[in-house]
């Protein structure tokens, strides 16, 4: 286990909070936490300081990597009084929308920025994070972020920030939609007469070991689809109604776009 670098977390929510576990894991030695909710108190340890304010931050503490994990529209408001650590330190924002351009008017023109857009399966160490370098991030500090970011599952990098707010809609929200399936099938289950907790039981670890099988598998999750499809049977049965054209495939089309369009919004 390699010792990390001092950290300055800005916002110890659930993705923030899943992130520091993640480093923690890794050999996190050093960090300072600024969250003003008296919950965020519970994450201090050996090493970690939680203060409500950036007024408040430890004298001569020097982070190598400041991690931005507060509400986009949270920003302007914030981000000024971390300009003092930027000059000097990696910064990586996980804010949904707001663009490397609208982060550098708040913490500095010349700080070496990293965006990030994560996912709430990085409370399992299962997430996947897309990142993209603005162009003063140097070599070892990329190497830097990906390893912060590693900590909590994948990463992968752009070349192109724009695809970002697609990245958002999918992966950053793809859990909920995955959420939404499960309930959707637990409730057809109810509908259908069966009892509430095997209802749950049956649509949960349906979703589970899904997963599990497309993570294990080498083929992609088309061909899977159609293993699993039996000419004329119970499954073509609902497929011929959730492949209509008018059906899922039109609504997740129109619904990741709706998505990808807020991502655009927020960067305003």
């Amino acid at each position: 286990m390699t010792t990390l670098p001092s950290i300055l977390l800005v916002g110890g929510g659930r993705m923030g909070s899943a992130m520091l576990a993640g480093w923690r894991e890794q050999g996190l030695s050093q960090a300072v936490i600024v969250d003003p909710s008296p919950e965020a108190a519970k994450l201090a340890g050996p090493g970690i300081t939680v203060v409500a304010d950036a007024t408040e931050i430890p004298f001569g503490f020097t982070p190598e990597a400041i991690i931005l994990a507060v509400k986009p529209q949270m920003a302007a408001a914030v981000l000024p009084a971390y300009a003092r650590f930027a000059a000097h330190a990696l910064v990586i924002s996980i804010m949904a929308g707001k663009t490397i351009h609208a982060i550098a008017q708040s913490v500095g023109r010349e700080a070496a920025i990293v965006r990030a857009m994560p996912n709430t399966p990085a409370a399992v160490r299962q997430g996947i994070t897309v990142a993209y370098p603005c162009s003063h991030v140097a070599p070892h500090q990329r190497e830097l972020a990906h390893a912060l970011l590693a900590a909590t599952g994948a990463v992968a990098w752009i070349s192109d920030e724009a695809q970002l707010d697609a990245v958002t809609a999918i992966s950053g929200g793809g859990p909920a939609y995955v959420f939404l399936l499960t309930e959707l099938m637990e409730q057809a289950g109810l509908d259908q007469g069966l009892p509430p907790e095997l209802a749950r039981q049956l649509a949960r670890q349906t979703v589970i070991g899904s997963a599990a099988l497309l993570a294990a598998s080498d083929e992609d999750a088309a061909t899977l689809r159609i293993n699993v499809t039996s000419p004329g049977g119970t499954t073509a049965e609902a497929l011929k109604l959730l492949r209509a054209d008018d059906a899922l495939p039109e609504i997740f089309r129109k619904a990741i776009a709706a998505a990808t369009e807020r991502s655009r919004a927020l960067s305003a």
